[in-house]
């Protein structure tokens, strides 16, 4: 291009001007630069112009090109010190070249310069786009033959260029608020629906839902699957509960098999009420959970921790209610007073069909802490439970003492976790206090004869609770002593079984034949047993007074009885 006439220049700037308002006029990135490379062409009129940006690793690359030129050369990167571009971005200013292969004056690239042959790339100019002090790209017009570029040509690039540095500017500026506004309305629409989601929660709770009730409308919310640890439930994660717990923030850990599993802790003060485990899908295989969802969950905690202290004082008030009761009907029996009856209607239990008192007890757990868990089978049966007189007490219909007793010792074992000693005894005539204290003595017999896992009724256990103080385990090991210990010492040393014998001769009623049956035995062999049971106790039992023997024969084997 050759320095034109007043006319051709006023021409080039008018053109120049209405470049410049249409650039102003785009908005996108990518459609700034095509619409920059295809005016500079237009206005230069070199065989072809491109513009490359400084990438984040350093290397010029082609964005945007218009005429001939092949997508080989599009495609290249040369680092931004080098070649001709290298110059441009370094001064920040214009330079150009009549023969790029042949050039000396700047820093070639082998592989540039194999591509620049191929192009059939001969002059260039090249003029910088600086934003802001800093060159970002440059903008390049070729010709395919050798050629000087004029002090016009060069200027007229170079404003065009300045322009152009601002509109590019602006569409970067313009790309960067699109995207700060899409990421408003994602962080808009996942507050609305944190916001819907706890709406949700609190109305389960306002519509008397429970914890459970909670973490399932969670996980319908959130999706994948939520757990509710209780206080003491026991899991392998106890690690990550502890550190939400110390932190007050969700715990996210990724399992060997890829499980992710997000952790908040169920808190009301310094006490631990439990936790929410949430699986954010089906397979709980995916990136870090986001961060809103995850307050959510800690959200939905703080609704938890609520509903349980909740449930915890109504429960505690049913505690105290139930125990208050059961007091009362114990010291006011035997009988029902109308205001006793009136209360125990309004909790929905039959008073008079109050007729079997049980008590408990467990060697690892004092009876207040029994009693509450006496209480929720109590709650369930249409009883009473609480501690009465130091003991852990309960008060149930049951026309099936044997069952009933058996099925509390069952579901209070699981319970437990562990050992307990259940003893129930039917209350004739509403008469709760005579049932709860032989209850309570038939317990101690029990205790004494070694047992601490049985549930049982006082049938079999009354006559010895009245013939010793059950407070008193040594009368007892005193009595046995003096009853059966020669026996007992006998078939220890001889390895015979004459207390064996001596006891299913009791139980058939001293028959000598049904006895010597039931022992498989010829009858005289069990004579001979008999005769030498007698010749050990030092007395003839058969003839003498043997109630003695028979109680103590009777103790030891409700001592060997295995629950």
């Amino acid at each position: 291009m050759t320095t034109g006439s007043p006319g051709r220049r006023q021409r080039e700037l008018a053109s120049l001007y209405a470049t410049v308002k249409s650039l102003t006029a785009l908005g996108e990135l990518d459609e700034v630069l095509q619409s920059i490379v295809h005016h500079a062409h237009d206005l230069i009129g070199t065989d072809f112009t491109y513009l490359s940006l400084v990438g984040p690793d350093g290397r010029l690359s082609a964005r945007a090109s218009d005429g001939t030129i092949s997508a080989e050369f599009l495609a290249a990167t040369i680092p931004a010190t080098v070649g001709l571009g290298g110059k441009v971005l370094a001064s920040k200013s214009p330079h150009w070249v009549r023969d790029y292969a042949s050039s000396t004056l700047i820093q070639h690239d082998p592989n540039f310069d194999r591509l620049v042959g191929t192009e059939d790339l001969v002059a260039l100019l090249g003029v910088p786009l600086v934003i802001r002090g800093e060159a970002v790209g440059a903008l390049f017009a070729a010709d395919r033959s050798e050629r000087s570029f004029q002090a016009e040509e060069i200027a007229l690039l170079n404003a065009f260029a300045d322009h152009a540095a601002v509109a590019l500017d602006n569409a970067r500026l313009y790309e960067e608020s699109r995207t700060a506004l899409r990421e408003l309305r994602v962080a808009y629409r996942k507050i609305e629906r944190a916001q819907a989601i706890h709406e949700v929660l609190t109305g389960v709770v306002l519509g008397g839902g429970t914890p459970d009730d909670v973490a399932q409308h969670l996980a319908d919310q959130l999706g994948g699957s939520v757990t509710l640890l209780g206080r003491t439930d026991v899991s392998d994660l106890t690690g990550a509960v502890e550190d939400a717990r110390r932190s007050g923030r969700c715990s996210v850990s990724v399992a060997a098999d890829g499980t992710t599993r997000c952790v908040a802790a169920i808190q009301a003060g310094d006490s631990y009420l439990g936790a929410l485990v949430w699986i954010p899908d089906a397979a709980g295989r995916h990136d870090v959970p986001d961060d809103t969802d995850l307050r959510t969950l800690e959200r939905a905690t703080h609704i938890l921790g609520l509903l349980v202290l909740k449930e915890r004082a109504v429960a505690e008030a049913g505690e105290r209610l139930s125990g208050e009761l059961l007091t009362e009907l114990m010291v006011g029996s035997p009988g029902i007073g109308p205001a006793q009856r009136a209360r125990t209607r309004a909790r929905n239990i039959d008073a008079d069909r109050l007729d079997l008192v049980l008590v408990a007890e467990s060697p690892a757990m004092p009876a207040g802490g029994l009693s509450r868990h006496l209480y929720d089978i109590a709650r369930d049966r249409n009883g009473l439970a609480g501690e009465h007189l130091g003991r852990a007490t309960m008060i149930l219909p049951g026309t099936d003492a044997v069952r009933t007793v058996a099925e509390v010792h069952t579901g209070l074992r699981r319970s437990l976790g562990g050992p307990v000693l259940v003893v129930g005894e039917p209350a004739a005539g509403h008469d709760w206090a005579r049932a709860f204290a032989l209850a309570g003595r038939c317990s101690a017999v029990l205790r004494a004869l070694g047992h601490t896992d049985l549930g049982a009724t006082t049938r079999e256990y009354a006559l010895y609770a009245t013939v010793f103080d059950p407070e008193r385990a040594g009368e007892l090991d005193r009595f046995l002593a003096g009853s059966i210990g020669a026996l007992l010492d006998y078939d220890e040393r001889r390895g015979t079984d004459l207390v064996g014998t001596l006891g299913a001769y009791y139980v058939h009623r001293a028959n000598v034949a049904a006895t010597a049956r039931a022992l498989h035995l010829h009858v005289n062999t069990l004579l001979k047993r008999l005769d030498r049971a007698g010749t050990v106790l030092g007395f003839d039992w058969r003839h003498e007074n043997d109630l003695e023997l028979q109680l103590g024969l009777r103790l030891h084997q409700l001592r060997a009885v295995t629950p």
